[in-house]
């Protein structure tokens, strides 16, 4: 690496956020850049460690450790270093469609496997990726590339997902004529709809979108496949068939009251919003949390979405219930390196939380046992209780209310983000597709053929709910093994 001992020499840091207080009052991004000078210096950190976890794209106790792409972090931090900023920009793209999604919205597997991690902060790898990629846009670096032949087969992907993009943008680059179905009216999936603007403003969406578009990928949206556009007509008008439809079903909570106006499923809430926001709506988001008492249900990255949107309606007060224990400080003994480090933070819409009210919202090992309603039939508080967690008679752990616990929570609107239970299913019916016994599409890993001949399946529609970066990984994956099913070998990574 440039700097041997850089690792010693700097210590971690990250750009500055706009302040919480200010940020809640608009929707744009929060994050700040570096300049180049003190990005060098992060990328110094790099300590050519000689076996490189960070890249490495496992999985360990079921977390993913490492890069799940494989990018490769070393060399491009190492030009980041040498200030060859174009160079890192093509090493960041060998591996990655997107690098302007993952740098905003991956977690970073990478960093809770980077060797320096052990004994210290690890490398800014997220900040530096984010960096190279934006600095490629704004210096015009990254241009349509159509295919210079084409095969003359056609392949239909099924959903804009993070999966559904790497997949077309992989096959129409292997020459292959890509139309990706949509049913939303704004492509992008997740990314568009699934999002806030704030972590990924949906210019930067649709920027990558329109260069998919010039380079030869043709994008059908308001276009349900199995609703207003018949399933057998895929398998008739093309030669091959991606699924990367989502994990779409979210987990209910049937307890007394679910049927109470105010009570709604987060993405409903967070798909609402956005909307709102592209359309420009003179009255906003149709469901909306301002001067309202808002409960969010289940912690993760969608529920702290659903928190971050509260604060920037102008929500009254805010709780957040999460029916697990507060995490540790550091890495506990029975979570070593390189496994995803199980540790405490303050995210963005909690730390604007803290910011407006006082303290984190989050209330740990709580969950909810009734909504409420008023005369009206809408929502109007949440009762909760405690639980500790204990081993049934099989030895697995369940939560057990504990007695004496009990308390209301005012609430007008109420929001589950207890996540996903797999992918809606009367597409997988109509087309006769084989299901997992979590009810994914079946298709092994590494080859992502479903039981119907020519159909693939792809991201959280075959893994079940995960990370975007695990969606491109399997976006890539199944483009591959279509192009070999359709022209008996493949050239794609």
């Amino acid at each position: 690496m440039g700097k041997p001992t850089g690792f010693i020499e700097y210590l971690r840091e990250l750009p500055l956020d706009r302040t919480a207080q200010a940020r809640i009052q608009d929707w744009n991004e929060f994050h700040l850049h570096l300049p180049a000078a003190k990005l060098q210096e992060q990328g110094a950190r790099c300590m050519d460690c000689g076996i490189p976890f960070c890249h490495t794209g496992t999985l360990i106790s079921g977390m993913a450790s490492g890069c799940p792409i494989n990018n490769l972090i070393p060399e491009g931090i190492d030009l980041d270093f040498r200030g060859l900023w174009r160079e890192a920009l093509e090493r960041l793209h060998k591996t990655n469609n997107f690098p302007e999604f993952t740098g905003r919205v991956c977690p970073a597997p990478c960093e809770g496997s980077c060797v320096l991690g052990i004994s210290a902060p690890p490398v800014t790898i997220k900040n530096i990726e984010v960096s190279i990629i934006d600095k490629g846009w704004e210096e015009g670096w990254v241009v349509a590339e159509a295919p210079a032949v084409r095969t003359g087969k056609k392949v239909a992907v099924v959903g804009s997902g993070p999966a559904g993009l790497s997949a077309a943008a992989q096959l129409n680059r292997a020459g292959h004529s890509v139309t990706v179905f949509e049913r939303a009216d704004r492509v992008g999936g997740l990314l568009m709809y699934g999002i806030p603007n704030m972590k990924l403003d949906k210019a930067i969406v649709q920027r990558r979108v329109d260069l998919l578009a010039r380079e030869g990928v043709t994008f059908l949206t308001n276009t349900e496949v199995g609703r207003n556009y018949p399933a057998e007509k895929l398998r008739s008008d093309f030669d091959a068939v991606v699924l990367c439809t989502g994990a779409t079903k979210p987990r209910d909570l049937p307890i007394e009251g679910r049927p109470l106006k105010g009570v709604h499923f987060a993405m409903e809430f967070l798909h609402a919003n956005t909307k709102s926001l592209l359309d420009q709506a003179p009255a906003g988001s149709p469901i909306n949390a301002q001067g309202r008492d808002v409960v969010v249900i289940g912690g993760g990255d969608t529920g702290t979405d659903c928190v971050g949107t509260s604060m920037r309606h102008g929500c009254n007060s805010l709780v957040q219930l999460e029916i697990l224990p507060r995490p540790a400080m550091e890495r506990a003994a029975d979570n070593p390196w390189p496994e995803w480090p199980k540790v405490y933070k303050l995210d963005y819409g909690q730390e604007e939380a803290a910011a407006k009210f006082g303290a984190d919202p989050r209330v740990y090992l709580t969950t909810a046992t009734k909504f409420e309603g008023d005369e009206q039939g809408h929502v109007k508080a949440v009762h909760t209780v405690e639980v500790r967690w204990t081993k049934n008679e099989k030895g697995q752990f369940i939560p057990q209310p504990v007695p004496g616990t009990e308390k209301v929570h005012p609430a007008q609107l109420v929001l589950l983000a207890m996540g996903f239970l797999g992918p809606e299913q009367p597409l997988l019916e109509q087309l006769g597709v084989e299901r997992d016994p979590r009810s994914n599409a079946k298709a092994d890993h590494g080859r992502y053929t479903t039981s119907v001949k020519g159909v693939f399946a792809a991201g959280d529609a075959r893994r079940g709910q995960s990370l975007v970066v695990w969606a491109f990984n399997e976006g890539r994956g199944a483009a591959r093994e279509c192009d070999r099913y359709l022209m008996g070998r493949t050239n794609l990574p």
